[in-house]
């Protein structure tokens, strides 16, 4: 202890060694790649979606599908389930995505009108 203060002096943290330090580069990289194609899958996922909505606002449909939301949920917690990736995380992703999606949608059926 310090005896001016009664305190322990606070040591600095540790460095990881080199081979710690390139093997969370190694892990990083590749999280990095993933998130790169995650972005680009779900770009590809709103162009298919803004297609439906220029369909459905083209046949007057409504720009929500509450038994297709419902299919894909199911869907989609099954699927995650056998990933070993929680299902309920799985289904607020989910859900995010499909309120953009109709958000979208309406912005597309206003247009059209």
């Amino acid at each position: 202890m310090s005896e001016s203060t009664g305190h322990r002096p606070q040591s600095s943290p540790s460095q990881p060694d080199d081979s710690v330090q390139a093997e969370l580069t190694r892990l990083r990289e590749s999280i990095d790649n993933i998130d790169a194609a995650v972005v680009h899958m779900l770009a590809e996922r709103f162009k298919c979606t803004q297609q439906v909505g220029v369909l459905k606002a083209r046949h007057q449909l409504p720009p929500a599908d509450p038994d297709r939301e419902a299919r894909q949920i199911a869907r989609l917690r099954e699927l995650a389930g056998s990933a070993k990736l929680d299902p309920a995380f799985a289904e607020k992703l989910l859900n995010f995505i499909i309120a953009e999606v109709i958000r979208h949608h309406e912005t597309i059926a206003d247009g059209a009108r």
